[in-house]
């Protein structure tokens, strides 16, 4: 019983790893890697800003508040699907 109970620990945590490290990458690629490279889409200038930048920056936070939901989505699905089965 013991020896379930653990292994339903080891692959809830397997997942919820897994999980978080995907979100982190797509942080890191809207977040640094994105910005990094939007010089190249710099044509126009819009509030001073030029636009490459500031349409990276408004579709990043877009990212950020999706990856928010959708972690939770998941994170909650995990959490369900190992809390019943070692009940």
């Amino acid at each position: 019983m013991a020896q379930e109970g653990s292994e339903n620990k080891r692959r809830h945590w397997e997942k919820t790893r897994s999980l978080t490290f995907i979100v982190l990458a797509i942080w890191a690629v809207f977040g640094i890697i994105a910005p990094w490279f939007a010089k190249e889409l710099d044509a126009f200038s819009f509030l001073g800003f030029e636009l490459g930048y500031y349409l990276i920056v408004q579709g990043s936070l877009i990212v950020f508040v999706l990856l928010i939901f959708i972690q939770n989505w998941r994170q909650d699905a995990i959490d369900d699907e190992y809390s019943s089965s070692s009940r």
